[in-house]
């Protein structure tokens, strides 16, 4: 890029409002009413002024001048990417601001300009557009992160069931991500309410094996050196099969059929004693 050029397309972003209008203009077809007018509006330009200042260090988006303006991309795009954009949507709104300066050379005579305004142009916006996207990439990947940290803690509930009775009910595959959040939400579970009773329940999970069992007997230390006594329940046939197969020893560790038979031996260990009403099914 040469000197020149450069200052020609510094100059047509001078040019405010007009570059400016145009850019809104472009920039909310492809939205397609995902923003308000005024707020599109706003954002271009924030951005415009960003890019005003950041240009008088020249067209290369990689120096240190353009900091403020990478600045600005990031946060955009991560904003926008929580708030469910598409990466076509995000980037379409920087690169619709070649359109804006297009229209604006076109406007004060040039017919776009000469060639080489025209490519620096284009190579300048479409590395901004870069940026957006890399920065989009960057933000959505942070959010399915949030997003499944925030599912696990929702698939792996520590319930009081009675009084110093808790239950960790699972459901689906158990993996090493998921027993640390178990051992933590379990272990501060023991602390707030004080229980001696713990029973991890695998009904829902649909398979045991090796890997498996260790990360259970893993969550079973962990909550037996906060002093509370483990019940494994859930064991179904088919999972006692596949635990003498593979040759699994939970050594001392209680082990139930069912959450129910479970929580009864729990019951009995903090002193309960429950009695069937005559008569009653």
């Amino acid at each position: 890029m040469t000197q020149a050029d450069g200052g020609r397309v510094r100059a047509l972003l001078r040019s405010g409002d007009k570059v400016l209008r145009r850019w809104v203009e472009a920039a909310e077809e492809p939205l397609r009413g995902r923003l308000t007018t005024g707020e599109l509006g706003r954002t271009c330009s924030d951005l415009l002024s960003v890019l005003v200042e950041a240009t008088d260090g020249g067209l290369d988006v990689r120096t240190d001048a353009y900091a403020g303006a990478r600045g600005f991309l990031t946060e955009l795009s991560r904003d926008w990417a929580r708030r469910g954009f598409s990466p076509t949507e995000t980037a379409s709104a920087v690169f619709a601001l070649k359109d804006a300066l297009f229209a604006a050379a076109d406007e004060d005579g040039d017919s776009g300009g000469d060639l080489a305004t025209v490519l620096d142009a284009s190579r300048w916006v479409d590395a901004l557009g870069l940026v957006t996207f890399e920065s989009f990439a960057r933000a959505r990947e942070q959010v399915i992160s949030e997003q499944a940290e925030q599912l696990l803690e929702l698939t792996t509930p520590v319930v009081k069931l009675w009084e110093g009775v808790v239950a960790v009910p699972l459901i689906g595959t158990l993996d090493s991500a998921r027993t640390q959040i178990v051992m933590e939400k379990l272990l501060q579970t023991l602390v707030d309410t004080g229980s001696e009773h713990a029973i991890i329940d695998i009904t829902g999970v649909p398979a045991v094996d090796t890997e498996v069992a260790q990360h259970l007997l893993k969550t079973v230390v962990a909550a037996r050196l906060m002093g509370a006594e483990c019940t494994i329940s859930g064991i179904r046939p088919q999972i006692a099969q596949t635990i003498v197969t593979l040759g699994i020893e939970f050594g001392d560790i209680t082990t139930k059929s069912t959450l129910a038979d479970a929580l009864l031996h729990a019951m009995r260990g903090t002193g309960v004693e429950v009695v069937r009403r005559a008569g009653s099914r």
